[in-house]
């Protein structure tokens, strides 16, 4: 297992704190995402622990992309993976922030 985490600056806080969002199964073969509103100062947090060793360069490239599409902060994402392509993680990242901010760009 490897252990990876991120941050970003210059995000947008949300009006309101909305519920933790989870999304996705790890049992699945796939991974699981969560989005939690939390005190960081502004920054977006990510934490990834992943069963695919030695893709560091991919999830960044996957997470810079995200936080392009979904610059917010004051937010904790957990990812929790057993080998997802980076379109799934992409797209589980765009199912669980689209729940978390209701849609809000």
């Amino acid at each position: 297992m490897e252990s990876l985490s991120f941050e970003y600056r210059g995000g947008r806080p949300l009006p309101s704190a909305p519920p933790v969002t989870l999304v996705g199964v790890v049992g699945s073969g796939n991974l699981e995402v969560m989005v939690e509103p939390a005190d960081l100062g502004g920054v977006c947090r990510i934490e990834v622990l992943t069963a695919a060793v030695g893709f560091g360069p991919i999830w960044q490239a996957v997470m810079d992309d995200v936080f392009a599409r979904h610059p917010v902060a004051d937010v904790r994402i957990s990812i929790n993976d057993v080998g997802a392509t980076p379109a799934v993680v992409s797209l589980r990242l765009d199912q669980a922030l689209d729940a978390f901010t209701g849609g809000q760009p």
